[in-house]
């Protein structure tokens, strides 16, 4: 079974100006998602994508054993992520003339994931037939009890119902809000059909406190508090 790794990480940001290389406890933030992946031990290449040359040094000093010029039609404030990464596959695959097996996507934003989150993402794709795996943690709303939704007529109501109603949270069907920390593909499902979600996608669950995704300048301040204090 082999595995590629990759990281994808676009120069520009608009929310955290030049988040991917932000230092983040005496590393780039970039760093710590490499450091993730080398030290699971799991992977056969770690490459990282980036249409910045910065980010690309960073990389190959970090411990990435490719590095892939991200089209500038890939990068854009409005690119899409799954088509970086299908990019970065193949280029991957065409660089190293090797085929994987299991593809893994390490978010550079979520730098409180475990290697262990990492190994059971994996663990659950390859012992189940899922086509996919995501990660994200229990939800803070609910859409069956307190998440409303706006109509047309400025009225609010219940993003979802059950018949009979909830009326305790704790009765509600269990919603995750996904963290973006990790995605795992099976390699051919993914080229043949490249998207985030399939009939079968399954979910491995992360605890908050490790499913902070860096998207602002508060996320980061929160986020040097949690590897302050261990939580990572």
């Amino acid at each position: 079974m082999k595995r590629l790794c990759t990281i994808c990480a676009r120069g520009g940001s608009k929310g955290v100006k030049g988040k991917n290389l932000r230092i983040l406890f005496g590393r780039p933030l970039i760093a710590h998602s490499l450091e993730q992946a080398r030290s699971s031990g799991l992977f056969d290449l770690i490459a990282v994508s980036s249409d910045a040359a910065d980010i690309l040094a960073a990389a190959r000093r970090y411990g990435a054993d490719l590095v892939i010029e991200r089209p500038a039609e890939l990068a854009s404030d409005r690119a899409a992520k799954v088509p970086a990464i299908e990019h970065a596959v193949l280029s991957a695959e065409a660089q190293a003339r090797q085929r994987y097996d299991t593809l893994v996507d390490l978010d550079v934003t979520s730098p409180l994931r475990t290697v262990d989150d990492i190994r059971g993402a994996i663990r659950l794709l390859e012992e189940t037939r899922a086509s996919s795996v995501i990660t994200g943690a229990p939800a803070r709303h609910s859409p069956y009890f307190n998440m409303v939704e706006r109509r047309p007529d400025g009225s609010v109501a219940l993003c979802k119902t059950l018949d009979p109603p909830v009326e305790r949270r704790q009765d509600a069907p269990a919603c995750f809000d996904m963290n973006a920390s990790i995605y795992v593909w099976r390699r051919d499902r993914f080229l043949a059909d490249p998207r985030v979600f399939y009939a079968d996608t399954q979910l491995f669950e992360m605890p908050p406190e490790r499913s902070v995704d860096v998207d602002s300048e508060l996320d980061f301040a929160y986020i040097e508090v949690l590897l302050r204090g261990g939580a990572a």
